[in-house]
């Protein structure tokens, strides 16, 4: 494990969160998303847009940058900013270089944002584009394998031919998921679900159904970002954080990563525990990334919360419902509150840790584990363990 050459612990804080409306056409541009949930996160802390020395978001061409969303903030002088290419993978490193730049006293208030329109204009994995710059797509373009439903399927199936994994672990997880959507006033699906109903949902790449896969939606969130001393003299109850982590993983396409069914996470999580000073039996709520179903399965093996291979009997124990030993996903997740990107995950987390998360709040949580893709079509993932201050 390579040194920690600055500890950085429980120095910085979330002091704010924010939303715009979760649709399916948001009718505004994503510099308009951005500014609405920027603006909403500073008024959550008890903060104005004079306050922000920094800004930060990560995005695929598909979305408004730092460069922008400042000027029309009437921001003139940022002292940070971050403009970081990537996808899901990269969502909780924005945050983690957040808190490194204020602990370093680069910037004292950074918003961290993520804008889309994932409905309306830019549909992930969709055509009449150019492909991505990863040298693995020229093999994949020519047979229409480019679509992110396609990739984890594959993945997915593996961990069935394996493990012996079957449709109604996946389906549990939608099913318990959809349950906490229906708590959620954000949630764009809150009509609950059965495992009759997922099974009965049509097929999009096999073993994935309908049931399966995220969201596609319009929205933005946002989270402040600020020392964990100033936080305390905010509007809101500070949400330290306590660890975060980044890095690369191994392509499992062209790369030597033998195995399908273990991700970039399980090489990721000793260092974020270890960041942290605490382990899996010490998380109160996990909000783990759930592009597809199958990608919550495999981060519970990969994060230690149970053995390889055995995440799906263990969602089948319900050990993931709200009044389970480890609540996943409580504001419904991407597969049933909505999709951007990451970072509403985070947001949720802050929720639950400030007490603040209404008929879906886990009684005496203390500290949140939230993660990103976690490095299946990008080799890279992040995550972030924050804590109740």
């Amino acid at each position: 494990m390579p040194k920690r050459l600055l500890d950085f612990r429980d120095v910085t804080a979330i002091a704010g969160v924010g939303y715009t409306p979760f649709t399916k056409d948001s009718g505004a541009s994503t510099l308009t998303l951005a500014c609405r949930a920027v603006l909403a996160a500073l008024e959550d802390a008890g903060l104005t847009a004079d306050d922000v020395d920094g800004l930060a978001t990560h995005r695929v061409g598909d979305s408004a940058p730092p460069a922008l969303v400042g000027p029309a903030l009437g921001l003139t002088d940022l002292a940070w900013h971050l403009d970081q290419f990537g996808g899901g993978s990269v969502s909780h490193a924005v945050v983690g270089q957040a808190a490194l730049a204020v602990a370093a006293g680069m910037a004292e208030t950074v918003v961290c944002y993520r804008a889309i329109n994932a409905r309306s204009e830019f549909r992930m994995g969709g055509t009449g584009r150019g492909v991505p710059a990863s040298p693995e797509v020229q093999y994949q373009a020519p047979y229409g394998y480019v679509a992110p439903p396609q990739q984890y399927a594959m993945y997915a199936r593996a961990h069935m031919l394996k493990y012996g994994t079957k449709a109604e672990h996946f389906g549990q997880l939608a099913v318990t998921q959809r349950a906490n959507a229906a708590k959620n006033p954000r949630a764009l699906m809150r009509t609950p679900i059965t495992m009759d109903d997922y099974l009965a949902s049509r097929w999009i790449a096999e073993p994935f159904r309908l049931l399966d896969c995220c969201l596609e939606t319009d929205g933005a969130c946002a989270v402040v970002v600020t020392t964990a001393e100033r936080a305390r003299s905010l509007r809101r109850p500070p949400v330290l954080i306590s660890a975060a982590a980044w890095g690369g993983g191994t392509s499992h396409l062209s790369g030597p990563a033998a195995d399908p069914t273990v991700t970039a996470a399980a090489a990721l999580a000793p260092r974020l525990y270890a960041q942290a000073g605490l382990g899996p039996a010490e998380i109160d709520v996990a909000e783990l990334y759930d592009c597809f179903t199958y990608s919550v399965i495999v981060q519970l093996e990969d994060y230690g919360f149970c053995a390889k291979g055995e995440g799906g009997p263990y969602v089948a124990s319900g050990a993931t419902a709200l009044d389970g030993p480890l609540p996943v996903n409580t504001h419904g997740g991407f597969l049933s509150e909505g999709y951007v990107h990451g970072v509403n995950h985070i947001a949720e987390a802050v929720s639950q840790l400030r007490g603040d998360a209404g008929d879906r709040q886990v009684p005496g949580a203390e500290v949140a584990l939230s993660t990103a893709q976690p490095g299946y079509i990008l080799p890279a993932t992040s995550a972030l363990i924050l804590r109740r201050s």
